[in-house]
């Protein structure tokens, strides 16, 4: 077998995907809408996907479309969530995850929350504060640890810009600090991460023993998300485990 070329740090971000068969408002924001991929395999959950971009508000759904596809082609029903980016309004993104969470949740039962980066940390959350909605968590190179990534000044700023304020001001939305998810929680994450260094899930995990923390040598930041690369193998593996 070939070896794969190196994957270029963000290529996902610009793979081709088809469109989503179904769009479902969750809201009346147009930011609070759902991509829907129904069909699956019998019995199989629902995957739920939450895309990362530092909370920002440029970075949305549709770079996940490619990783939608990818999981949907395992035989499993997958949504991809949309939320509110509104910097210093943290609020509104935690809100909006939970509801799009509980509408998957109406539509098929406990679901399987995957969240990459941003919306990894919001997986994390949510796993944590509701945690009825969800049967297993996979958490690809989230920023899982508000604090230390404030303290780093990851995505210059992200942490402060999202929260309008320094971490210390809303524990609340710290996954570290909070409690620990009753279901299980798997993150993946790359030790050639430079957007969110792999420290940050270390760090998680300290806290939380019962997470089972997966490193991958060699893995950047958008690898864990990138349905072309080296890593996707892992990455597969451990959803289709927590979909079972």
């Amino acid at each position: 077998m070939r070896a794969r070329p190196p994957v270029v740090n963000g290529s996902v971000l610009s793979h081709p995907a088809p469109e989503p068969p179904r769009v479902v408002a969750v809201g009346d924001d147009p930011d609070q809408v759902m991509d829907l991929w129904p069909d699956g395999g019998p019995g199989c959950p629902l995957v739920v996907l939450v895309h990362g971009g530092f909370w920002r508000p440029r970075f949305d759904r549709v770079h996940l479309r490619s990783t939608a596809g990818a999981v949907n082609a395992l035989g499993l029903p997958v949504a991809s969530l949309e939320y509110r980016r509104v910097p210093g309004d943290p609020d509104a993104t935690v809100a909006d995850v939970l509801a799009g969470l509980r509408a998957a949740h109406a539509i098929a039962g406990p679901v399987v929350a995957v969240g990459h980066s941003a919306g990894g940390h919001l997986v994390l959350h949510a796993a944590a504060v509701e945690p009825s909605l969800i049967s297993a968590t996979v958490s690809l190179a989230p920023v899982a640890d508000l604090a230390l990534a404030d303290a780093e000044n990851l995505g210059d700023g992200a942490v402060r810009a999202y929260l309008g304020g320094p971490a210390a001001g809303r524990t609340d939305l710290d996954p570290a600090v909070g409690p620990t998810p009753p279901g299980p929680v798997t993150i993946v994450h790359g030790d050639a991460d430079e957007r969110v260094p792999q420290a940050v899930s270390r760090s998680y995990a300290g806290r939380h023993p019962s997470v089972r923390l997966v490193e991958l040598p060699g893995c950047d930041h958008f690898a864990v998300v990138d349905p072309l690369s080296a890593a996707w193998r892992t990455v597969t593996r451990e959803i289709l485990a927590a979909a079972t």
